[in-house]
């Protein structure tokens, strides 16, 4: 699993693309670290 962000401007690896990021296995972890530039109202979905 991983999460996939619509409507930010954030760095490739952090947006949960399956094409580009590798799922996130059962028992792994994985920290988001990015910094939302934009104001606005966004949504997710893994």
């Amino acid at each position: 699993t991983s999460v996939h962000w619509h409507g930010l401007r954030i760095p490739d690896e952090m947006d949960g693309n399956p094409r580009i990021q590798a799922p996130v296995e059962p028992g792994e972890t994985f920290t988001y670290e990015f910094v939302v530039e934009d104001a606005g109202t966004f949504w997710y979905h893994s």
